[in-house]
């Protein structure tokens, strides 16, 4: 496996691998890898001649009161579970690599990162499409891999891509999850253990609202209504939103009558926790 910090050293070497038809999947993460990247890692490998992984804490899809810098980083760990998962390349760049000094280009989706996270962390998607675009750009891949735990993110790439003709498939793959049904996260280790065993109420409210959907209730404010009530029971849960909206457009949905995406984000102490499900009826 091939370990590159530097931009132009891992373009020459792919450029090569390009050059003699190698296809490139490409798992873009910031680190602290759980088995929800390494399935992304595993399939990326399967389904492409080359697995590039990229592990790189990105400072611009931070806010000022959010955790940059206590974010979990531990790279040997990262770069061993990569290496087992089948990753071919890692590309771990610091902060001044991706951002120069003089740094001044960014890029925003508009519309669809106004909403659900977009709403609370002002500025985080502009930092999440500039970041991926650099990288799209250094890595050059044919198919890109990201998780549903982050549904948002996953449709607002969706729609970069497609807007700004990049030749890349955008693979969005299924939410990995505990055993007692909680979606994993490079944060959950922030939790204490009384928060930990309180969050699993997170996946049992969206369970819960699946349920109602399938007996056939479709006012969505009472949907969420239920989802609250239920998330409320746990005195460590504070409710960041709790959204029901068009799967694809992003917008509230006020009675369901197709495709919805139900998303929450909730803070267990100063662990903030996003989890979601997409509902056909």
């Amino acid at each position: 496996m091939q370990i590159f910090n530097h931009i132009a050293e891992i373009k020459n070497y792919l450029r090569k691998e390009q050059k003699n038809g190698k296809i490139i999947g490409f798992v873009p993460t910031m680190g602290y890898l759980h088995e929800g990247h390494l399935s992304l890692i595993r399939r990326a490998a399967n389904e492409n001649d080359m697995a590039i992984v990229s592990i790189f804490v990105n400072p611009t899809q931070f806010g000022p009161a959010e955790d940059f810098e206590r974010y979990p980083r531990d790279l040997q760990r990262d770069v061993n579970l990569a290496q087992q998962a089948g990753a071919n390349v890692i590309f771990t760049p610091d902060v001044a690599e991706m951002y120069p000094q003089g740094y001044k280009t960014y890029v925003e989706v508009q519309e669809i990162t106004n909403t659900l996270c977009g709403a609370s962390r002002p500025g985080h998607f502009r930092g999440v499409t500039t970041i991926v675009t650099k990288l799209f750009s250094i890595v050059r891949p044919d198919r890109a891999y990201f998780g549903q735990k982050d549904a948002q993110q996953a449709i607002v790439i969706q729609q970069m891509t497609k807007d700004l003709d990049m030749d890349v498939e955008i693979m969005v793959c299924p939410i990995v999850r505990e055993k007692d049904g909680l979606a994993m996260s490079s944060r959950n280790v922030y939790l204490n253990p009384q928060e930990r065993e309180q969050a699993v109420v997170l996946s049992e409210s969206l369970a819960l609202a699946k349920k109602l959907i399938i007996q056939g209730e479709r006012d969505a404010f009472k949907i969420k209504a239920a989802i609250v009530d239920k998330i409320t029971q746990k005195p460590l849960a504070k409710i960041d939103y709790v959204s029901i909206v068009d799967a694809q457009t992003l917008k509230d949905i006020h009675h369901i009558t197709n495709r919805v995406l139900i998303a929450l984000a909730v803070k267990f102490g100063s662990t903030r926790l996003i989890d979601n499900i997409i509902v056909e009826v």
